[in-house]
């Protein structure tokens, strides 16, 4: 799962939208160095991304890659599993629309971003401002997140290729993001992730 997903599973299940997308920028036992609500939400961001990650439906997914992609088929799936939530938003959050549910979540965390790591920190001017989480619904938007990712980490140049791959297994994705995704929005809701 990538950034939408996390908040809005987050969300889901009453925990700290700052904990959850939060998460890869915190290293070790995140209950020693924040406060608890914030761990929570460290620790089910990290326990979302052992569950998906381990999924039937996702492991799946990883062999339609190319050898050359392969490698981070994980990362490309991440960022794809957030372009079919914000595709299909309106189908599975009805009662909220996407730019209300990152209006609020925005008001909700950066307030609080004062004494988050830097590099978050970092992410936030770009992640708000230049609207990334609905953007993520437009198909050849992440040719240019891809693209982004692997400027930012060399070694995960095959980013760029991975586009293609999602490209060329569009219909096959989507499919296992609906076997999938609404399945763990009942256990969120249910407090079972």
């Amino acid at each position: 799962m990538n950034f939408l997903a996390h908040l809005h599973l987050a969300s889901l299940a009453n925990s700290s939208l700052l904990g959850n997308l939060m998460a890869d920028f915190v290293r070790g036992d995140p209950y020693h160095s924040w406060p608890p609500p914030i761990a929570a939400g460290i620790a089910l961001h990290r326990r979302i991304d052992v569950l998906t990650d381990g999924l039937p439906e996702v492991k799946a997914m990883r062999a339609h890659f190319r050898p050359a992609t392969r490698r981070v088929a994980p990362i490309t799936l991440d960022v794809v599993w957030d372009h079919f939530l914000s595709r299909h938003w309106d189908r599975l959050n009805p009662q909220q629309s996407l730019a209300d549910f990152l209006q609020q979540a925005e008001a909700s965390i950066v307030p609080q971003l004062a004494h988050t790591p830097a590099a978050f920190q970092n992410l936030n001017r770009y992640l708000w401002q230049e609207n990334w989480l609905q953007r993520y619904a437009e198909r050849d938007y992440l040719q240019q997140v891809f693209n982004g990712m692997a400027n930012r980490r060399p070694r995960l140049s095959a980013l760029r290729d991975s586009w293609l791959d999602f490209c060329d297994n569009y219909p096959e994705l989507e499919q296992a993001f609906w076997q999938f995704y609404p399945r763990m929005m009942t256990q969120a809701h249910s407090g079972q992730l």
